[in-house]
């Protein structure tokens, strides 16, 4: 593992929570460089100099640096494999892994995003089919065990708990029990709670200096 010091460029309560949450769970040294999106840091010349896009989240890890929140997740799982939270090459996990990690970037969340907005793209010429197809795939497979690839946590699941526990809140989704009960399994872990009770204090400050 590289001794070079991880930054997570993190704003409370978005994509980067995830990203926040995994780096606990993989006990992995770094710092926050937190970003008040109520006052649009996200889009200062200096973060734009690190993600051009002015999103988070974005890692930086020496000269390195990641945006996307699948190649983030998908990096540090890898760099810190003795948390015992990634299938590395050789498990015979690694390509349902690889597989849904791909899945929730290149078809959920552009389901999701459609949806949300209103856009119905033909479904021959969507990169994921149909809304539908994605929530139908997406249940069956969390059906089958606690957790997305059986029985023990992986990477994976810190980011679709996150997400699927957004999605619920906010009626992205629909509100069925096999996708209630996984987020709750996932985001009852301690580093989640940790997360929550911090986000509610920086959302709190942000929006008191943001006014």
């Amino acid at each position: 593992m590289s001794t070079e010091k991880l930054t997570l460029h993190y704003a409370p309560r978005s994509r980067a929570s995830a990203t926040r949450a995994l780096l606990d769970e993989l006990g992995a040294p770094h710092e926050l460089n937190v970003l008040n999106i109520r006052a649009r840091e996200q889009k200062s010349p200096a973060y734009l100099a690190i993600n051009p896009f002015g999103k988070v989240p974005a890692l930086s890890h020496g000269d390195a640096v990641l945006t996307e929140s699948i190649a983030i997740a998908l990096y540090l799982g890898d760099l810190f494999p003795a948390a015992g939270l990634t299938p590395m090459p050789g498990d015979p996990r690694r390509g349902a892994y690889l597989r849904w990690m791909v899945f929730y970037a290149a078809s959920f969340e552009p389901a999701l995003s459609d949806r949300m907005y209103g856009h119905v793209p033909p479904a021959n010429e969507s990169s994921y089919g149909t809304f539908d197809q994605v929530i139908e795939a997406l249940a069956d497979q969390l059906a089958r065990a606690p957790y997305i690839l059986g029985e023990d946590i992986t990477v994976a699941d810190i980011q679709w708990g996150a997400s699927l526990q957004w999605a619920l809140e906010f009626k992205a989704i629909p509100d069925r029990p096999v996708f209630r009960d996984y987020a709750a399994r996932v985001t009852a872990r301690p580093s989640f709670q940790r997360l929550f009770e911090d986000e509610a204090r920086l959302d709190a400050e942000h929006e008191a200096a943001a006014a």
